[in-house]
């Protein structure tokens, strides 16, 4: 196994420990570490692309783990960020929809020799969700920092979720629309 898919890896056993670490409610910078742990995996995401690229070792087990750890560690952000009432259950199950939709619409399109590449928008959507969910993560700030800022944390983390579910939503009719022309031509 080369270097990029033990990071692909790394950052799916690490979705279990962001999960325990943030349900378990730790007191005193628990929802810091847990958005730590976040952010760490969500930034093996470029970092195990750009090692398979610049070695050249892009492999058929890189190119199904890498989108299934993204997947797995948003989707475990979102339903738990749910649980806690952090954020409404309509906003997960439309990002967690759109993406089992186009995980459908490309395995189709695979099974009949059409590759579907992953699109600017989606991966403006992908990003956009991890700041949102970065954001909303560290909504209780340890140290008091959020006493000195001139924000409210929690309003900004709203604010940038519903930005990453429209960019969810317009990707995923990208998708469909791309899909379309290329399996009926």
């Amino acid at each position: 196994m080369n270097l990029a898919n033990r990071v692909t890896i790394a950052r799916i056993f690490l979705v279990p420990i962001f999960m325990i670490i943030l349900l378990t409610r730790i007191p005193q910078y628990g929802d810091f570490l847990a958005a730590l742990i976040f952010i760490i995996a969500a930034s093996t995401d470029g970092l195990d692309g750009y090692i398979a690229r610049s070695r050249k070792q892009v492999t058929n087990l890189g190119k199904l783990m890498d989108p299934l750890a993204d997947k797995l560690l948003v989707s475990a952000a979102l339903i738990s960020l749910v649980e806690l009432d952090l954020i409404k259950a309509w906003v997960a199950i439309v990002i967690i929809g759109r993406e089992f939709a186009v995980s459908g619409l490309r395995s189709i399109a695979a099974s009949e020799g059409v590759i579907i590449q992953a699109s600017k928008l989606g991966k403006y959507k992908t990003v956009s969700q991890i700041v949102a969910i970065s954001v909303i993560l560290l909504h209780d700030l340890p140290f008091n920092i959020h006493q000195i800022l001139p924000f409210n944390i929690s309003i900004i983390g709203s604010i940038l979720l519903y930005i990453a579910v429209g960019f969810t939503v317009v990707s995923g009719i990208d998708y469909f629309i791309k899909a379309k022309r290329l399996l009926h031509k």
